[in-house]
């Protein structure tokens, strides 16, 4: 059984691990993409000297940071392994104009990329649906 449409955005997991319990190891996400804090300044609006990766981190990088670490997992969940994801992250893909996924997130892009690597999962059956440990919510 699939899951709704309604769903299909959202990790069922956290294959990647950067969740512990209900908090983002932001850090985690940060070395896993390769978004420094000058992207996530120019991404979010921000002062470079406002980017933290801990408890204390503004909103606005808390929640990109969660829909990239999002981003991760759905795109782990096809490759099934981390370097793959990684290097899938990385590439310019022809598919989103010879740009990179993560100079799409580092353009401010999610929105596209998320539905773009969720058309592609639909497209190829993948549905994740094989139980781990869930992405909490935010």
């Amino acid at each position: 059984m699939t899951a709704p449409d309604l769903f299909k955005t959202v990790s069922r997991r956290d294959s990647l691990h950067f969740w512990q319990g209900n908090s983002l190891d932001y850090q985690k996400v940060r070395d896993f993409t390769g978004i420094d804090t000058r992207d996530l300044a120019r991404m979010t609006g921000l002062a470079k000297t406002s980017v933290r990766y801990d408890d204390k981190a503004p909103k606005e990088v808390r929640e990109h940071l969660e829909n990239i670490a999002n981003i991760c997992n759905l795109v782990f969940q096809f490759f099934q392994d981390d370097v793959k994801t990684k290097l899938w992250l990385q590439t310019p893909n022809p598919m989103l104009g010879n740009v990179s996924p993560r100079d799409m997130l580092r353009f401010g892009r999610y929105s596209k990329l998320l539905r773009f690597v969720t058309q592609a999962m639909e497209e190829g059956g993948v549905s994740g649906e094989r139980p781990q440990t869930s992405v909490a919510s935010a």
